[in-house]
């Protein structure tokens, strides 16, 4: 069904939407290139605040050339009015001949009607062409549509042993100036960044975005603390008015200092306690009403078990630097009280494994992840992304 051809301009298409990435949300990253006579005569990507998406941008590239022309699209065209009317409309009107769908819409009110309406307007779809890629790309869109709640990422850098530090105040970077980089291009693509109260009070990060990719949606950051032991002096508070602070803390969190935490921009949520801390699936509710579609988790210790214990990490990605802390006071990347044996321990698939500088990066997914790429899929299921829902998970 598919040539040389079809795989060169799609590829095309898929790293148009790549431009997309920190530019679309809370929309999906889409791109999507018209060919006709084997030249593209089109092309466009979808920015949330040009409200056109990709197919309408490249049809007004290509003008009248779009008669009989294919279009590559890395997600399937809408077909409801959003915020602006629907992409299967201006296809079907521009004349196009042929649609290649990489991925179909996980969007309850698209998922295939799409496609449908297309071919009964009598243009040719195909569908599936590097769906795997394609789905890469709205890994986050496609959690948040389906489930109201965002995507959770986990990030750490750590040494071959598992430490993120030594336990020692004159602590350094664990990884290299490539894998910090890395990092960043993480929290380009996401909405939220979260870490717990001790990474403030141990490092007083900014937990700003600081690449040079343009990211277009502020990053939010997000603090768990239980007490509101935050400082007001804290330095994340000096980019508040470009990257808002939210902080969840419990029900008996004192209102002095709540007081004095709003003074210095931050918005203060409480939500109920668990045995285990704060309630994370109240936090994930309430980031999820905010639209936020990916949230990256970058701990300490103690907050990557409390994610990782309740199920709740759909990525996870390990930063691995070539050498070895030892110690007895070493910090563990993942802290709490364990797991009681194997026999309880989540189960892991590794997707992805790649250097950046001298480090090696990990990216790997529990059985229980949301996402529509993970390696768990049943293989009947992975081109669709639907989950199996057989395997174990404790999400409500």
């Amino acid at each position: 069904m598919f040539d040389a051809a079809d795989r060169r301009f799609m590829k095309k298409a898929l790293a148009l939407a790549e431009r997309a990435v920190g530019q679309a949300s809370p929309n999906p990253s889409v791109g999507c290139v018209l060919v006709r006579d084997r030249r593209m005569v089109g092309k466009g990507w979808h920015e949330y605040a040009f409200l056109d998406h990709a197919e309408v941008r490249a049809l007004r590239e290509a003008s009248e050339r779009s008669g009989n022309a294919t279009a590559y699209v890395t997600l399937e065209p809408c077909c409801h009015q959003g915020r602006t009317p629907p992409c299967v409309d201006r296809l079907i009107q521009s004349g196009v001949r042929r649609v290649v769908v990489a991925r179909i819409d996980p969007n309850p009110v698209v998922a295939g009607r799409g496609v449908e309406l297309l071919r009964a307007a009598g243009v040719q779809v195909d569908a599936g062409l590097l769906s795997e890629e394609a789905g890469k790309l709205i890994e986050p869109f496609a959690c948040h549509v389906t489930t109201g709640l965002p995507f959770v990422v986990s990030k750490v850098g750590m040494s071959l042993d598992g430490k993120i530090g030594s336990g020692r105040p004159e602590g350094h970077w664990i990884t290299s100036q490539e894998g910090r980089e890395f990092g960043q291009r993480l929290r380009l693509r996401a909405d939220a960044l979260l870490v717990g109260i001790g990474t403030i009070l141990s490092d007083d990060p900014q937990l700003t975005y600081r690449a040079k990719e343009p990211k277009a949606r502020s990053l939010m950051r997000v603090i768990l603390d239980s007490n509101l032991r935050t400082p007001p002096s804290a330095r994340l508070f000096d980019a508040v008015a470009r990257a808002p602070v939210l902080i969840f803390c419990g029900p008996g969190a004192p209102r002095k200092r709540q007081t004095e935490l709003e003074h210095r921009g931050a918005e203060i949520l409480r939500v109920p306690l668990t045995e285990k801390g704060l309630d994370l699936q109240a936090v994930l509710q309430d980031l999820g009403r905010r639209k936020v579609l990916e949230l990256l988790v970058e701990g300490g210790s103690e907050i990557h078990w409390a994610f990782l214990s309740g199920n709740f990490v759909d990525c996870f990605y390990f930063i691995v630097a070539p050498l070895v802390l030892g110690g007895a006071r070493a910090v563990p990347s993942v802290g709490g009280e364990g797991y009681r044996g194997e026999a309880d321990a989540p189960r892991f698939k590794i997707r992805r494994s790649f250097s950046v500088g001298p480090d090696r990066i990990l990216e790997i997914y529990p059985s229980y992840s949301r996402s529509i790429v993970s390696p768990w899929l049943s293989l009947e299921n992975a081109a669709s992304g639907k989950r199996d829902f057989s395997l174990p998970s404790k999400r409500k």
